[in-house]
């Protein structure tokens, strides 16, 4: 049995990116040498589900179900919703972008 990888969060984040971007997912688990597509799978999962708190537990951490990390004060908790929607905004820009090109291709 193998041992367990722990990956940082801004891995997993830019995994992520890299997936809404468009990139195929050998090359992203090349690049980031993530070692199950998945492990990719599952944070895609979280991260359209707005999970994204699940993205910094531990390996093998589960939280209970409605509940996410503790967070240290109200301002780092906002700062997490902040960076959260933020990401949402770039998504949803990048999308709007990829439809302008398929409209011009037809």
């Amino acid at each position: 049995m193998g041992t367990r990888v722990s990956y940082p969060v801004e891995v997993k984040m830019k995994a992520i990116e890299m997936r809404l971007a468009g990139i195929p997912v050998k090359q992203v688990l090349e690049e980031l040498t993530i070692r199950n597509k998945s492990q990719l799978k599952t944070w895609m999962k979280w991260y359209q589900n707005g999970e994204l708190h699940r993205l910094e537990q531990p390996v093998g951490k589960q939280y209970t179900f409605g509940k996410g990390p503790e967070y240290e004060s109200e301002t780092a908790k906002l700062h997490a919703e902040n960076r959260y929607l933020k990401q949402q905004v770039e998504v949803l820009k990048k999308y709007a972008e990829l439809e302008r090109k398929w409209s011009r291709k037809s």
